[in-house]
């Protein structure tokens, strides 16, 4: 099976793809439309386990980047929404 557009961008596997695809999602554009917080809530309907990594792994994907380098504040804003979250 060919590797689809959403596992082109950084962070994003096969796992992580097919969950956005079940939800909707399966472009890169349409990731950013709809955000890494409203994506990471539509899976985490379907998979309880998705984590604030998964939500930084999104965010990352959206803007190009490794998760690892989000900038510090983006990191902590994503936490708080992560922490209200659960």
């Amino acid at each position: 099976m060919a590797m689809s557009e959403l596992e082109k961008l950084p962070n994003i596997g096969k796992v992580v793809a097919m969950q956005l695809e079940a939800v909707g999602i399966h472009t890169a554009d349409e990731l950013r439309a709809a955000g890494s917080q409203n994506a990471w809530l539509a899976i985490r309907a379907s998979d309880p386990s998705a984590c604030y990594n998964r939500l930084c792994a999104l965010e990352g994907a959206i803007r190009g980047i490794r998760w690892h380098n989000l900038p510090p504040e983006v990191k902590a804003a994503l936490k708080d929404f992560y922490n209200k979250m659960k």
